[in-house]
């Protein structure tokens, strides 16, 4: 009979996670999830790869707790786990310098075998954990650990520790899925001799989808908002997916996003210029006036201030800000912009703040902290997306 007294053991795997490494949406979740589930009773480990570009303050946080080989295709890659205890929430750093001592997290062109590598470090993991720790769920989330439910299933099924993991799979944004050549299914994968995972990962004749494989080997799928879960399986929005998500429909649900209100609570946030409530604002003009000098802005407060923190890409609406930027600012608005993405609209961002000196501001970077100085200090905040996510 199972222990009802057992607290339940989640290992929660992302490609980023803030405060440590954050580009996105992704990085909030899996920055205040683990946490909420810790408060809910539950035991957690999150891991996240060990990029050079996590600050130093916490590379001296972290203590090294165990060290191993993983096999990727014909390669035996080190992996070292490095251990960090932060606000009541255990992480696991996966460490091999060769993919991840790198200034971004992603855009290589080896990010294939990166995250092959990434996700085959988390399931061979799970048998290097503290004592005591038996995971019950692996929560994979986006393309980047598509294939630690594959790998587990196809590689270590039979071994009493792994057949007790359930497997759940949450989709961040759909038009992100790891498409890679056919290759690397035997090159780096090391599958191409398994008939299930080599028909299961192909989405043509010459290339393979790691997040089609999760897709198809996952226990249940999970997804940022009842509304998207809806949408992923139209031809519309399923970036052609929607034919597994439909098949898949039993499995799939939508559980909206939520916001971390202690963490961005302009009351309490030490990373602002001035804190501030609902009813005492006289902090907020503070923020906007330090963010307005900041950013080299007019500091007016008759002037009303609208920022933006997004990727800039066509799927987050950039085509339609570009549209529609020159009459905003012509009216007098101030916009300030941070974020990276397409050469296209980073040219563009900076186009405009050439010609409207004191107007507007582009931060073409990665600035989490800005970015929370950002939303305390804005009148106004932008958010187009061409879908849900």
């Amino acid at each position: 009979m199972a222990d009802s007294s057992k607290k339940m053991q989640i290992v929660f795997a992302s490609a980023e996670c803030a405060p440590f490494v954050k580009t996105g949406g992704l990085g909030d979740v899996a920055g205040s999830l683990p946490a909420a589930l810790v408060r809910a009773g539950a035991e957690v480990i999150v891991m996240v790869p060990k990029y050079a570009t996590i600050k130093d303050e916490y590379k001296a946080q972290m203590e090294h707790f165990s060290d191993f080989y993983v096999s990727l295709g014909w390669r035996n890659e080190y992996c070292g786990l490095e251990k960090l205890e932060h606000d009541g929430v255990t992480y696991m750093f996966i460490d091999n310098e060769r993919y991840f001592a790198r200034d971004y997290p992603y855009g290589f062109f080896d990010d294939g075998e990166r995250f092959a590598f990434f996700s085959k470090a988390i399931t061979e993991s799970l048998q290097h954990l503290p004592a005591g720790f038996e995971c019950d769920i692996l929560h994979c989330n986006d393309w980047q650990t598509a294939l630690a439910p594959v790998f587990l299933r196809e590689f270590y099924q039979g071994l009493p520790l792994y057949d007790r993991v359930k497997t759940v799979f949450s989709i961040h944004n759909v038009a992100f899925q790891g498409q890679f050549s056919d290759t690397v299914m035997e090159d780096i994968l090391g599958v191409a001799h398994i008939p299930a995972a080599a028909s299961q990962l192909r989405c043509d004749a010459c290339s393979i989808n790691y997040m089609l494989g999760a897709l198809r080997y996952a226990d249940a799928i999970t997804t940022v908002s009842p509304t998207y879960a809806n949408e992923i399986q139209t031809p519309e929005f399923g970036e052609g997916l929607d034919g597994v998500l439909r098949e898949r429909s039993y499995a799939l649900q939508g559980i909206l996003n939520g916001i971390d209100v202690a963490g961005f609570d302009p009351a309490t946030d030490k990373r602002i210029a001035a804190n501030y409530t609902v009813d005492d604002r006289s902090g907020k003009a503070v923020c906007k006036a330090k963010l307005q000098e900041e950013l080299g802005l007019e500091v007016r407060d008759d002037r009303p201030l609208m920022v933006m923190v997004t990727r800039l890409t066509r799927q987050k609406g950039m085509d339609l800000v570009m549209y529609a930027l020159d009459r905003i600012l012509s009216g007098g608005v101030q916009v300030a912009v941070l974020g990276t993405g397409d050469r296209d609209y980073e040219d563009g961002l900076r186009y405009f703040q050439d010609k409207y000196p004191g107007t507007m501001a582009a931060r073409i970077e990665f600035d989490p902290a800005l970015s929370q100085r950002m939303y305390a200090a804005a009148d106004m905040f932008l958010m187009p997306s061409k879908f849900e996510p």
